[in-house]
């Protein structure tokens, strides 16, 4: 086994983790604030994606793409919020997640119909030359969207701990009704938690975008996720850091060493083979919280 090239793949298995990790930090902002699991993370991932590469496309300036697609995402998010989610309040969990699917398929049919189904590239401002760190080589977009998912990370992580919005937040989430009953303004955090999912679906979508390119097929990019909050827990952000990192270094190691052996593929469904594992052995995830109900 070469130990360099082994090196090579688990340092961009990390960079792509976070990456990962940044996505996930959207299932795990709407969960931990609705109870509920958003099946629309993808599209909320390719949106804003789309979005920003034509405006920065138009424009010839990647930040201003970049803005406006965080801008746009959160007025959807409010707007979405307030026509659609906020009636679904006290129901079943149910009723909110099948509005996200539906939801899902509303965008990946509009978003083609308004800009095309052509990929639009969506370049960060730092060049194609590799970063070298040592023996290392590492690409300047994974670099950027891995600083990006931590410096989030670190932010919702202090604002769920240390925040009094984010503290009641998580006490709308264990029951909205004790919430209320508490003071907490149950709607207007909903909002909130819907928000700040938008703007980290904005974050990860632009960051990919500028690695993958931007079409509709990004929106893969939140299946793939689900692995990820699944091995972590889907209420922990400390789960989601840690799961992204697991099935970033499973993916690049499976592709580096098995996919030559079997013709390619293995790289693909390795992250849900240790979904499937996890489900069986700790149904909760690493980190998330365990609930017991008496009957």
């Amino acid at each position: 086994m070469d130990l360099g090239f082994t090196f090579l793949l688990v340092a961009n298995g990390i960079l792509i983790g976070l990456m990962y990790a940044l996505i996930a930090l959207g299932f795990v902002l709407v969960y931990k604030a609705t109870d509920a699991i958003n099946f629309a993370q993808g599209e909320f991932v390719m949106a804003p994606g789309i979005v920003a590469a034509v405006v920065a496309g138009a424009a010839n300036s990647f930040w201003l793409g970049a803005a406006v697609a965080v801008a746009a995402m959160i007025g959807f998010s409010f707007l979405l919020e307030r026509t659609v989610l906020r009636p679904l309040l006290g129901r079943p969990v149910i009723a909110v997640i099948m509005a996200t699917i539906g939801l899902a398929a509303i965008l990946r049919g509009t978003l083609p119909m308004l800009f095309g189904t052509s990929p639009l590239p969506l370049a960060l401002p730092l060049g194609d030359e590799p970063i070298e760190v040592g023996s290392l080589t590492l690409q300047p977009a994974q670099v950027a969207g891995a600083a990006v998912a931590l410096s989030a990370l670190v932010i919702f992580t202090w604002f769920f701990r240390s925040n009094r919005g984010g503290v009641a937040m998580r006490a709308m989430a264990d029951d909205q009704q004790a919430a209320s009953a508490m003071g907490v303004n149950v709607t207007r955090y909903f909002a909130f938690a819907w928000a700040m999912a938008g703007v980290v679906s904005a974050l990860g979508g632009v960051m990919w975008g500028a690695m993958l390119g931007v079409d509709v097929q990004l929106a893969l990019v939140g299946l793939k996720v689900f692995p990820v909050v699944i091995l972590g827990g889907l209420d922990s952000i400390g789960g989601a850091v840690l799961g992204g990192l697991i099935v970033g270094v499973v993916e690049n190691l499976a592709a580096g060493y098995i996919d030559p052996l079997v013709g390619g593929g293995t790289k693909d469904f390795a992250p849900y083979v240790l979904m499937v594992a996890a489900l069986l052995i700790r149904p909760y995830g690493m980190f998330g919280t365990r609930r017991i109900e008496r009957v």
